[in-house]
């Protein structure tokens, strides 16, 4: 899975999706694409990086695809409190399904708060 592709999923999980470039205040982060449902995020990555995608996920979850999986791990650039619910994927070295359940996983989580 490239960007576009990764973009063209996370936008067409609902009508609702916003994407954004957050941080350009900050010269390391200004690459960073942040998707939201409901003015939460639910992915975000640096799109000329894609080693390390963002998303939400329980905490059971995260724990549990950290140990199953090598290129499954730490999210970008997140404190230890917000690290427990999120995860970090290499979208090259992931399946394509994969990436996409996580992906949806997130959404689904993130909705839910948004209501």
């Amino acid at each position: 899975m490239n960007v576009e592709e990764l973009r063209d999923y996370c936008l067409s999980l609902s009508p609702e999706v916003e994407e954004k470039f957050p941080f350009q205040k900050f010269g390391g982060a200004k690459d960073i694409l942040v998707f939201y449902i409901g003015g939460h995020m639910f992915c975000y990555f640096d799109i000329n990086h894609t080693d390390c995608v963002s998303m939400k996920s329980t905490e059971e979850e995260a724990t549990q695809l950290r140990e199953q999986y090598d290129y499954i791990g730490l999210p970008h650039n997140a404190s230890k409190s917000y690290a427990r619910r999120w995860i970090g994927i290499d979208i090259a070295r992931a399946d394509d399904s994969l990436v996409k359940r996580l992906i949806l996983n997130s959404f689904c989580i993130v909705g839910k708060r948004s209501k």
